[in-house]
């Protein structure tokens, strides 16, 4: 036996989790095309989520379904399902008063809050859309273009803000003729509204369960907008049906105990997008848990409310990027009360957004063994808002980082072979059927057969076992070539070299289309510079020219550089740091954090040219 092979069988073992067989039908059709689905029909579901607030309102009416931290003193507020119906059916009352007109949804400026999930389960009583849109695009942009195109695409009838103060700006661009405005803690200057506490007095009459017995599984729940990674965001028709299937998939792949305790999570992804709207929503409203909403970010300055929370929250799944863990792994590895606290009831850990490194993946199991004895699943799903969002996972016990797992029962995945990957595209109950008010991207977006082209590029863990599941190989629109042919993918490419030369680089722009060799524009992270460096106060301009930050900087990259043995779709020849941050107005920013690669390169074509000048500047580093 290898000393890698007795390593491997020392380790600690996974705490259990009941996973649904892979059993996994391969097509292999003769054009080289393969068509993966599960083996096992979709379980039974609700026809839409309304039922699940009212099913635990009368089955478990004491049990808390949302808490979120409140007032001055940040204590935690606290609702039970049966006080969360009450006040659902008295705002689903408020919102039938108004009389809106049909298909006109509801819009919700602000970030998440005990007040946005109440009014959104009344909005689906009273067959209203929901349509909430990132707080950025109010509070961060300066010319609120995208907000402004989204308002007109929509249209809503309803505006709801936690506080209008923040948003007097934004609101003060829209045209809100016709609109009504809503508000939780404070008006907006010069803003007419509706508050959200009268309206949750409200009576409630026989037209709201009237209502409620009309909506289908065809009716259209939510608009989510998608990251404008493309392009302006399109609004993707979310029905009750898409949402409610793909939250039973999430289940059917790791059933639980049904004698078991209700699950807890506490989460900060946001509800404008489809994975905090969808995958960690609804399937928790499903279960009956207990969501605690967490007001912190993983970013310096916010992640500790996170680390308060998990101090005194004990969540039995918990789900996050990348650059969340590390923070968390760095708090824990310093104080053993908030390991134990994390770990105690921890079933199943998952993250998203990119591939999580794999020295963090060891350093969150060593501190599950130190907290429990066993390791954790880290488990992923894959999909868009477009598939609402989920339809494959990685719902078996792997150590291997970067999966993306296989086809949720109810999903059928398409694989076209391009180059040495293939082009992936699903079908299944879960996708959308279309993008509201644009019947031409619609049509676009589906292939002869009904798939969904997705965009993104996969590859088999092993060609000749499809059940070991699918490696995520980037977006295919942002793979480009050299001048001598070879491909770059662009995804992996980016993320090694963040992993590489961590913890210097924040994100980066991989330039090489047309060019002879590989280059990196990165985006210095400030505040692990600033420690790096010793100095708090250090600017973008400080670090991007510190001798530590570039030293570090072209240490990980040649280090990185080595161990791809010279493959030029791997190596990256020159580099060099960025002071401007993405812009979100310039679209290189999306409203989830995500760098827009093409928008990106397009606006910093001065500096892709100072990469590949024939003599380049000092700040352009040369790698060997």
């Amino acid at each position: 036996m290898t000393s890698s092979a007795a390593a491997v069988m020392t380790k600690p073992a996974f705490r259990k989790v009941n996973w649904l067989p892979r059993e996994i039908e391969v097509e292999r059709r003769a054009d080289g095309v393969v068509v993966m689905k599960s083996r096992f029909p979709l379980m039974d579901h609700d026809p839409h989520l309304p039922m699940a607030l009212a099913k635990w309102a009368k089955q478990r009416p004491d049990d808390i379904w949302l808490a979120q931290r409140k007032g001055e003193a940040r204590q935690w507020h606290k609702v039970s399902y049966a006080e969360a119906k009450r006040i659902v059916d008295s705002l689903t009352q408020a919102l039938l008063d108004l009389r809106l007109p049909e298909g006109r949804p509801l819009t919700v400026l602000s970030g998440n809050s005990i007040e946005f999930a109440l009014m959104m389960m009344a909005a689906m009583q009273a067959r209203i859309p929901t349509a909430p849109v990132s707080p950025a695009y109010s509070l961060m942009s300066h010319d609120h273009v995208k907000l402004k195109y989204l308002f007109d695409l929509v249209k809503p009838s309803v505006v709801m803000v936690q506080n209008g103060a923040p948003f007097t700006k934004a609101l003060h661009a829209l045209d809100l003729t016709g609109v009504s405005v809503i508000h939780v803690d404070g008006t907006a200057d010069g803003i007419p509204s509706l508050s959200f506490a009268d309206m949750a007095a409200t009576k409630v009459t026989a037209d709201v369960e009237a209502s409620i017995a009309k909506i289908t599984p065809d009716t259209v729940a939510k608009f989510l907008f998608t990251s404008g990674s493309t392009g302006m965001p399109k609004a993707v028709i979310n029905t009750q049906r898409m949402m409610c299937a793909n939250a039973a998939m999430m289940m059917q792949v790791r059933p639980r105990d049904p004698n078991g305790p209700p699950p807890v999570q506490l989460d900060w992804m946001p509800w404008n997008h489809t994975m905090g709207g969808n995958a960690a929503f609804n399937p928790l409203l499903i279960e009956g848990g207990t969501l605690y909403i967490d007001d912190g970010r993983p970013v310096p300055g916010q992640i500790e409310e996170t680390l308060r929370n998990l101090r005194e929250i004990s969540p039995t799944y918990y789900a996050n990027v990348p650059a969340g863990y590390a923070a968390l792994a760095s708090a824990m590895e310093k104080d053993d009360a908030l390991c134990r606290s994390f770990f105690k009831d921890m079933q199943l850990m998952a993250y998203g957004g990119a591939r999580l490194p794999d020295d963090l993946y060891e350093r969150m199991q060593a501190l599950a063994v130190r907290a429990t004895g066993h390791r954790l699943v880290f488990y992923t799903g894959w999909g868009s808002t477009e598939t609402s969002p989920t339809s494959t996972g990685t719902y078996w016990d792997t150590e291997r980082v970067g999966l993306i797992g296989l086809p949720f029962p109810g999903v059928e995945l398409k694989m076209l072979p391009v180059g040495d990957k293939y082009e992936l595209r699903l079908r299944g109950v879960n996708v959308m059927p279309g993008y509201h008010g644009q019947p031409d991207l619609t049509e676009k977006a589906f292939d002869e057969e009904g798939f969904y082209k997705i965009g993104d590029a996969g590859v088999f863990v092993d060609p000749n076992d499809p059940v070991k599941g699918i490696i995520f190989a980037g977006r295919v629109a942002e793979d480009f070539k050299l001048m001598t042919g070879t491909f770059v993918h662009v995804s992996t490419v980016r993320t090694d070299a963040i992993a590489a030369a961590s913890p210097v680089i924040q994100d980066a722009l991989v330039a090489g289309q047309d060019r002879a060799y590989i280059g990196l524009l990165a985006w210095p992270n400030l505040n692990a510079c600033r420690v790096m460096i010793g100095d708090p106060g250090a600017t973008f301009e400080d670090v991007v020219r510190h001798p530590a930050v570039l030293a570090a900087l072209k240490a990980g990259l040649e280090k990185q550089n080595r161990e791809v043995e010279g493959a030029s779709s791997m190596r990256i020849a020159r580099a060099m740091l960025m002071v401007e941050p993405p812009s979100i107005d310039g679209n290189e920013l999306t409203d989830k954090g995500y760098i827009n690669q093409r928008a990106g390169l397009e606006r910093r074509a001065a500096l892709v040219e100072r990469l590949y000048a024939e003599h380049p500047d000092p700040d352009v580093m040369v790698l060997q």
